[in-house]
């Protein structure tokens, strides 16, 4: 069984920063795509930010300019750079990731962290 763990979340003042990070362990062959979502209370899950396995990143416009995606992949681990946060940017932060396990090979499957909250005060 793949997991995705993630840590990093609290409470900061706006102005503030925090590093998400979240590991993925298992039976894992390969991973694909990592990325950041995040959902406001009663608002649907949004795109934060993707990077690809070589690198290529996408982030929401909301976000540009403040926030960092990277991977280790020796790790298998994916960190959110999050800086100049606003409180709008308060939410649960889910990592997800497309990895190719020992159930799903050749194929991949999506995976879902447990979400870590994220507070930012004014």
């Amino acid at each position: 069984q793949v997991q995705l763990v993630e840590s990093g979340g609290g409470l900061v003042q706006a102005g503030g920063s925090l590093r998400l990070s979240c590991a993925a362990s298992g039976s894992i062959f390969s991973i694909n795509a990592m990325g950041w979502y995040r959902q406001a209370p009663g608002k649907q899950r949004e795109l934060v930010a993707v990077i690809t396995s070589n690198g290529s990143t996408k982030y929401a416009d909301s976000v540009k300019g403040r926030f960092t995606i990277s991977r280790d992949n020796a790790k298998n681990t994916v960190y959110l750079q999050m800086n100049s946060l606003k409180p709008e940017d308060t939410a649960v932060y889910y990592c997800n990731a497309d990895i190719t396990d020992s159930a799903s090979f050749p194929k991949f499957s999506t995976y879902w962290g447990q979400g870590t909250q994220v507070t930012v005060s004014s």
